[in-house]
């Protein structure tokens, strides 16, 4: 199981969206367990971005609503952590 990090910026619009659709919040809390337990599980459908966010991550929360991610080392611990760098809506994340 990996630690989940959240970035100031991935807050922001997880509060954002969950004020705006408050349904979907515990779908998402459902998504970011599973995350943290298999980040290829395939009900995130997890794959690799292109273009200005290469390098990073993407998953699925349902239809139209993205986690964007990136594998990082903790350099105390030294294991593997998800930084969490943002959610939302197809066209707000990409």
């Amino acid at each position: 199981m990996r630690t989940l990090v959240l970035a100031s910026s991935f807050k922001r619009a997880f509060k954002k969206l969950v004020r705006r659709q408050p349904e979907l919040q515990e779908l998402i809390e459902g998504r970011l367990r599973l995350l943290a337990a298999d980040p290829f599980d395939p009900l995130l459908q997890t794959h690799k971005l292109k273009g200005k966010l290469a390098g990073s991550w993407a998953c699925s929360v349902e239809y139209d609503c993205r986690i964007v991610f990136n594998f990082v080392g903790n350099p105390e611990s030294g294991e593997e952590e998800i930084l969490l760098i943002d959610i939302g809506t197809h066209d707000e994340v990409y």
